[in-house]
């Protein structure tokens, strides 16, 4: 046996270039309990065998004779002092088994003889793999019992550069699979989870397996390639060796087409397969591993002592001979139960291999009726608590009626009590009707948050109308849109100009005043019901247009039904109406207070966009429940953070967003939970607002929870794959949404209506297809996981990329769009901004972004647009992003000088900024602060990539550093640097 520098090296330190897989990932290890005669050759020649038998082994110490005098390489003894049976034995053993080679290896094979007190022997052999194989281990072992023959070490078979299983990398701690469910932030604790296999489990090979575990990891992963790595066992012309597995797992292919094409793929790329860092490996040991022992009673074979993956699946014997599958992990990567779930699936996806190799890998449902029914379990949140099916004028009648001086809406100076309210609102109703307003039209409200705002929305519901809210700061394309698309004969705005107006009647709440009665007895009659659309709300669509939700009254009253008792809503309650009544946050502040006989204040605008005037406002007006989208909230907690007294709110929801919970640890620290509970709710415009619910703890704030609760009572949540068919717990796919909340359909569009709201064929109830993608916890809760397609949200704003990509197209010099979502500092929301690039005539893209402003919504807009000479695309054909170079910086324009007076020559700035400092000065230091850019006193704020959130950002910092701050309004108003500081100045 022939040893040459290459296998010497083999199993040499590794070098610091590539650093060293723990220990024991390249070791393996054989049980042998032996029969109670001493060997024929005397009780000795065990020792003198091993001593032998290691010395020509390459690695060791010293080889040859010398070895066994050296004690390099010797067999130990150890004397058990307690039965074979009892725990400290089998502790005992498993001990041995796990304890890998030195570090320094002197001899690169180890073995140990453990004598029980009732004169039982085990054996144990621990061998580092680059020297002995799996087959070499057991033929080495036999050696060592007696057995006459040769054996072949791992020396004695080329094995490809790199491919040994030494080469292993070493496992990384974040290395966790989405849909295992592990604790991240929880103890590293190693688990072997165990499934025996029946008797009539089909016999098969390693590659069997392999496919078997690449089909199941497809579905788990929603993929068509997954990434797998294998022990790929020895051949007579190679060693064992760690490789990816090529697994193709598309769903037009066959079980057996798959395994074919995963075999045909090892043997040719056996030469060139290297280290691999898969998530998940396979390790096939299924030979009995008694057999070709001499005296053996039974065997254990441990084909790693550490797995090598982190999460390891094994096909292995157990000590009586029987096959078994074995999952190691850590609890940080897997849950006991996901791990339980992995190995049944793979049993099930093997064996309908081995009988049914014709089976679409698309048709292969790994799990089982089991997982079914748990699924339906955890599917359906609570019922919905009984009520009443009202209209929301009717049950806001109803408290009027019961508290008719209690105050009901508040903006600046006013009050208005609920019976003020009602009967405004009834007598703008009727003069709706006046002016031929009938039951179930579309009736256009444009106004800006005010208590107006608020009792002309009553006023049409009141009227049996449905109303359509729009913002006055949308464009003028986008408002003519909406009024052509929703039919809106008329429209209530105090905007000028209001497009539209040669086919709808537009009116000001003070024109439409002037049509009212004096007095009324209540609200006109209607035969308009609860389950009659209350409003349509138009949201971002892919086609280039947005798109209008149908929403009944009913389903509002059922929102307000499913969390009034559990959030404790009541008139003791007040309010803010933070958000635009074009988004659908606003129908959650409005009506759920109103409902629930609260006090809703209205925030100006301009003091939505001062983080310290909304905070004075939620202290001045004691302001107990809160809604925020999280990117909101993260400048209302710098505020706290800056000094300012805590705010009284007792309640706070986030939505429109995902929320990094990790974001509230100093809120926590100044509002303890008892005293102020926090929700994040997962919800959707088409399914009314809100649908699950999560209390957000500390606990869950440091360990960076995604869950955004259970369903509601009365909603329910499927996690589907593409074909609609419902996963199990862990596994992402896209979320639908059935029960109370889901709306009644698109406006004219009955194409897509029928795409996105279907009927559940097993229950007959009609559930919307979100296209969000997500993932069910095994107790129900559900993960968001963001978009599947190419919808995005940017501050709240559900935005279809599709969209400002069509109105780009739209440009007669652009051939070719895209848009992206970019974050410059990726885990700093407030740095997220839509990017477009485009292929056009000329170089003018300061001219594109200027005309998509005629078109989309400030928050729609790129702030950046890039000219390429083409869009880099895969080999599909497809855009591929991760090509698309940096934005361009923006092309700026001087924006006009106001008329307002020069700025004069002062020694010092404002109180505040330090001597010899002007006003101009500090405003240029903070600005490329924030903004992370070169900032110019003529500079556009907002070109520069500026938005509201980086505007309060400015504020911020301008009040830590002493100097009075820049409201938000004079911001939009002065967007430049000196245009600011002329202002100050004047």
């Amino acid at each position: 046996m022939s040893i040459s520098e290459q296998d010497a090296a083999a199993v040499a330190p590794l070098t610091p270039e590539r650093p060293a897989a723990p220990a024991g990932a390249a070791c393996h290890a054989l049980r042998v309990r032996l029969a109670a005669a001493p060997p024929a050759d005397g009780p000795d020649a065990p020792a003198a065998r091993f001593a032998a038998l290691a010395a020509a082994l390459p690695g060791t110490a010293a080889t040859g004779p010398a070895a066994a005098s050296t004690g390099a390489a010797r067999l130990w003894t150890e004397r058990v002092p307690c039965g074979s049976d009892a725990p400290a034995a089998e502790r005992w053993r498993a001990r041995e088994l796990a304890r890998p080679l030195p570090a320094h290896r002197d001899a690169p094979v180890r073995a140990v003889l453990l004598h029980y007190a009732d004169g039982v022997t085990d054996l144990i052999v621990v061998a580092h793999r680059a020297a002995l194989d799996t087959a070499a281990l057991h033929a080495f072992t036999a050696r060592l019992l007696g057995e006459p023959g040769d054996f072949a070490s791992t020396a004695d078979r080329p094995a490809a550069a790199g491919c040994a299983p030494d080469a292993v990398r070493p496992r990384e701690p974040s290395a966790r699979p989405d849909w295992g469910l592990g604790r991240p932030h929880g103890p590293d604790t190693p688990v072997t989870r165990v499934l025996p296999l029946p008797a009539d489990h089909p016999e098969a090979d390693a590659e069997s397996w392999a496919t078997a575990l690449g089909v199941v990891l497809a579905c788990y992963e929603g993929v068509g390639r997954p990434a797998l790595a294998m022990l790929l066992p020895a051949t007579g012309t190679s060693a064992e060796r760690i490789t990816p597995v090529p697994v193709a797992a598309d769903g037009g292919r066959t079980l057996g087409t798959a395994d074919k094409e995963l075999r045909d793929g090892l043997a040719a790329g056996a030469a060139q397969a290297g280290p691999a860092e898969a998530t998940v490996g396979l390790v096939v040991a299924d030979r009995d591993p008694a057999a070709g022992l001499p005296g053996a009673v039974l065997a254990e074979y441990r084909p790693f002592q550490l797995p090598p993956f982190p999460v390891t699946v094994t096909v292995a014997r157990d000590a009586s001979g029987a096959r078994v599958l074995r999952c190691e992990h850590s609890t940080r990567t897997l849950s006991a139960g996901i791990a339980d779930r992995l190995l049944r699936h793979v049993s099930r996806a093997h064996r309908t291999l081995a009988e049914a190799p014709d089976t679409l890998v698309a048709d292969v449902r790994p799990w089982d009726e089991e997982d079914a029914e748990r699924l339906a379990a955890h599917r359906r949140s609570a019922p919905l608590p009984s009520f009443a099916p009202r209209r929301i004028d009717t049950a806001i009648a109803a408290v009027a009626a019961a508290r008719p001086d209690a105050v009901a809406v508040c903006f600046e100076d006013t009050r208005l009590t609920y019976g003020e309210l009602d009967r405004r609102a009834d007598r703008l109703a009727h003069a709706l009707r006046a002016l031929g307003v009938s039951g179930r039209d579309r009736v256009g409200v444009c106004l800006e948050r005010s208590a107006e705002l608020v009792v002309t929305l009553l006023a049409v519901l009141k009227a049996g109308a449905t109303y359509v809210p729009m913002d006055p700061a949308h464009p003028e394309d986008r408002l003519a849109y909406t009024t052509s698309d929703a039919g809106l004969t008329t429209v209530l705005t105090d905007r000028d100009g209001f497009p539209g107006g040669d086919t709808a009647r537009v009116l000001s709440p003070a024109a439409l005043a002037e049509h009212a009665p004096e007095e009324c007895d209540g609200p006109p009659p209607s035969d308009t019901g609860a389950d009659d659309p209350a409003y349509v709300i138009y949201t971002s669509g892919s086609t280039g247009r947005p798109k209008g939700c149908v929403i009944p009254h009913v389903n509002v009253l059922g929102l307000m039904a499913a969390t009034t008792d559990d959030f404790a809503l009541g008139e003791d309650d007040t309010w803010t109406l933070f958000h635009s009544s074009a988004f659908d946050f606003s129908v959650w502040e409005i009506w759920g207070c109103l409902l629930t006989g609260g006090r809703l204040v209205v925030v100006p605008y301009w003091v939505s966009r001062s983080p310290e005037d909304f905070h004075r406002l939620l202290r001045e007006e004691r302001v107990t429940v809160l809604s925020q989208t999280p990117s909101a909230f993260a400048h209302l907690v710098e505020v706290e953070r800056d000094g300012a007294d805590p705010a009284p709110v007792r309640l706070v929801v986030f939505g429109g967003e995902g929320l990094d919970p990790r974001m509230l640890l100093p809120w926590f620290d100044r509002h303890p939970e008892t005293a102020c509970r926090v929700v994040n709710m997962y919800g959707i415009t088409e399914t009314t607002v809100h649908v699950t619910a999560q209390t957000v703890t500390r606990a869950e704030a440091l360990a960076g929870s995604r869950s955004v609760g259970h369903a509601l009572p009365g909603w329910w949540l499927r996690v589907a794959d593409p074909e609609g068919r419902p996963l199990p717990a862990g596994v992402a796919g896209e979320i639908y949404v059935g029960g109370a909340g889901v709306a009644a359909h698109y406006l004219n569009q009955p194409e897509l209506t029928a795409q996105r709201f279907l009927t559940d064929a097993r229950t007959g109830e009609r559930l919307y297809r979100s296209g969000d993608k997500g993932r069910l916890l095994p107790d129900g809760r559900l993960e968001h996981l963001g978009r599947l397609d190419s919808q995005v949200k940017l501050r709240g704003f559900r935005i279809e990329l599709d969209e400002i990509r069509s109105v780009l197209l739209d440009d007669p010099r652009v051939t070719a769009a895209a848009v992206v979502l970019n974050r410059a500092v990726p885990d700093d929301a407030a740095t997220a901004q839509l990017d477009a690039y485009v292929v056009m005539e000329g170089d003018d893209t300061a001219s594109v972004r200027q005309r998509a402003g005629r078109f989309l919504p400030e928050y729609m807009v790129p702030s950046t647009v890039t000219a390429l000479e083409r869009m880099p695309l895969t080999t599909n054909g497809k855009l591929d992003t991760r090509r698309l170079p940096a934005p361009a910086p923006a092309a700026l324009t001087p924006a006009p000088a106001p008329a307002v007076a020069a700025p004069r020559a002062t020694p010092s700035g404002p109180a505040g900024t330090p001597a010899g400092d002007t006003f101009e000065q500090v405003l240029l230091d903070v600005w490329r602060e924030v903004l992370g850019v070169p900032v110019g006193p003529d500079d556009n704020f907002f070109d520069l990539g500026g938005n509201s959130l980086l505007a309060m950002r400015v504020g911020a910092a301008l009040r830590r550093r002493g100097d009075r701050t820049v409201a938000m309004r004079d911001l939009y108003l002065r967007p430049t640097i000196r245009q600011l500081a002329a202002g100050d100045a004047g």
